[in-house]
């Protein structure tokens, strides 16, 4: 999909909904295969992909007291005890319905459809998800929206529980293979402490060592290494409503990197964020079907901004009316991704 200039240019494939180019003066600033089969079997890393039926992490694979019952679900986050990414076989493994061309809010875009069934990877209840993707240059930026909906409308429960975000690894440094040199802008610097399993303690805390919110601060070779949940809103355990798309778009994020003068701007109507420094990223190699090899990719090789709701709001019962859908309500989040070189 054009944004009107070649040189600016979208590429989704139907695994995932995933975004496979997202081009930019004609620099791909996203992780990519360069055929489609690789996110088959080389895409343990979630290159691009859309993350679902929940985001980020569930304490111990387990849902206590959703309709009245406890859910098991995969665990697959290493040697953590956790669910990851909506399990083993999660949102971004499935075949979506699309790209379907639509125009959507006067814009240029094409939509994603997926049917994920009640007992997928343990959830409870048949859901509908739409992922939407317009695009088009404003002000000479390339610009990306995406907007996600959900809804319940198997019969099996009265509840289940949603989550879904983007995973690509943004990389805006194209004239060498690390993020290193990056200048990084959040739009906050409150965090949720983390226990040894990567599971919210319960507390918003200021993240050491990148300054204030808003302070630009520059990725080095290995510090800071970052992998973890923002909170734009500390309110939104009472006060963030199931679709956010009734909010306004707020800061989640800026990168850019002198050397290329490229620079990507996050929105989002959602309440949080992952910023992930990639510290554990490994990308295997591949060879193409002309026989070209594609070099495997390391650690710091790309920067993930996931926006969100809180890790574990499915599994916290005071978090989960963040992601808790029941029949006849709509489940929503929409971000925004601008992107230019100077």
């Amino acid at each position: 999909m054009s944004a009107t200039n070649p040189d600016s240019a979208f590429t989704f494939l139907s695994q995932g909904a995933l975004i496979q180019e997202f081009k930019v003066t004609g620099h791909n600033i996203v992780q990519s295969f360069p055929e489609a089969k690789f996110y088959k079997t080389h895409n343990d890393a979630y290159l691009g992909e859309t993350i679902g039926r929940t985001t980020n992490r569930v304490k111990g694979a387990k849902i206590d007291g959703l309709n009245g019952k406890s859910y098991q679900l995969a665990a697959n986050d290493g040697e953590n005890p956790n669910s990851l990414h909506g399990g083993s076989q999660g949102w971004g493994k499935q075949d979506f319905e699309g790209p379907k061309p639509v125009n959507r809010n006067g814009k240029e875009g094409v939509q994603f459809r997926y049917l994920s069934k009640d007992g997928e990877e343990g959830y409870p209840g048949t859901v509908e998800c739409f992922v939407w993707y317009t695009a088009g240059i404003v002000g000479g930026k390339t610009v990306l929206e995406v907007e996600y909906q959900v809804e319940l409308v198997g019969d099996e429960c009265e509840e289940t529980v949603v989550g879904v975000t983007n995973h690509s690894y943004f990389h805006v440094n194209t004239e060498a293979s690390t993020t290193e040199g990056t200048v990084v802008t959040l739009g906050t610097n409150k965090y949720l402490e983390l226990d040894p399993h990567q599971i919210p303690t319960g507390k918003i805390a200021t993240f050491p060592d990148i300054g204030s919110a808003g302070e630009p601060f520059t990725l080095g070779a290995t510090e800071p290494a970052i992998d973890d949940c923002f909170v734009i809103d500390s309110d939104a355990p009472v006060s963030c409503p199931l679709d956010t798309r009734v909010l306004p778009l707020r800061h989640v994020a800026t990168i850019s990197h002198p050397n290329t003068g490229l620079h990507l701007e996050i929105q989002s109507t959602e309440p949080a964020f992952q910023f992930y420094t990639g510290d554990g990223l490994y990308i295997p190699e591949a060879e193409t079907d002309k026989g070209i090899k594609i070099p495997s990719r390391g650690k710091r090789t790309g920067i993930a901004i996931e926006p969100s709701r809180y890790v574990d709001c499915a599994g916290r019962e005071e978090w989960r009316g963040m992601c808790r859908l029941k029949k006849g309500q709509t489940w929503g989040a929409k971000s925004v991704y601008q992107a230019w070189k100077e």
